[in-house]
């Protein structure tokens, strides 16, 4: 698409959309058609733009991607806005984030909640180069462990914890569509039902969260009942379901 073209040149040129659409006659030096010219040819075989651009903006702040992490999506936004509406005055909210992959919720809510103690853990120590990069870059403090969800995390009394986990089964065909093909599928697939990880978390959460603690998780749009008898089966109460921008 146009669009696109337009974004590519935008970044090469260090310029503006409406600065681009001002002087057309504006010309590429040879290194720049050469880099015009490969991110064209990655997008048209597929390869998202976050990829390519090597960022996505997540609740109003960039944040650099690559391959090893998930790319942040909008409606994953949606759990910021729950802790913060839950936050009590006066109080120092200890926050944890499980596969925090490119650092988003982690970062986002360490700066939206600067009184907040916050904790973000991935297995992939690729992941967790590209988090520490993304707080250093935005200036956010947070303490980073790998872990294989909370396998090395501290018994530490949580008052938030948080997760994207994969929670698409396994044989899904969307997972061979799109932007999706090309990411982590590690970050994507769980199980035959896509329960696997939401399951583990749920099972393990209540030995690392305070009293009157929060577990907070997105699902798929078809999980939620399943994802709700998960948490009364393991003991959570005022369980409830909230619906995203994507549904």
């Amino acid at each position: 698409p146009a669009s696109e073209a337009r974004m590519f040149l935008c970044r090469l040129l260090g310029i503006g959309a409406a600065q681009v659409a001002a002087y057309p006659e504006r010309s590429l030096s040879a290194e720049q058609s050469a880099h015009y010219a490969a991110w064209l040819e990655r997008r048209s075989a597929g390869e998202p733009m976050a990829y390519i651009l090597g960022e996505r903006e997540f609740y109003g702040r960039c944040f650099q991607v690559s391959p090893a992490v998930l790319i942040p999506r909008p409606e994953t936004e949606l759990i910021v806005d729950l802790v913060r509406e839950r936050i009590r005055p006066g109080s120092v909210p200890r926050i944890l984030d499980l596969g925090t992959g490119s650092g988003a919720l982690a970062v986002t809510l360490a700066l939206e909640i600067p009184e907040a103690q916050v904790t973000a853990v991935d297995l992939s120590p690729a992941a967790l180069d590209v988090a520490r990069g993304n707080a250093a870059l935005l200036g956010a403090t947070v303490r980073f462990i790998a872990s294989d969800w909370f396998s090395a995390v501290d018994a530490t009394a949580f008052d938030f914890i948080v997760s994207n986990p994969p929670y698409i089964a396994d044989a899904d065909p969307h997972l061979d569509d799109g932007d999706v093909r090309f990411e982590p599928r590690t970050a994507l697939a769980s199980g035959p039902a896509g329960l696997d990880d939401l399951r583990r978390i749920t099972l393990a959460a209540p030995a690392f969260l305070a009293p009157r603690g929060y577990l907070f998780m997105e699902h798929g749009y078809d999980q939620a009942a399943m994802v709700r008898d998960l948490l009364v089966s393991a003991g959570f109460q005022e369980v409830a379901s909230a619906v995203d921008l994507a549904g």
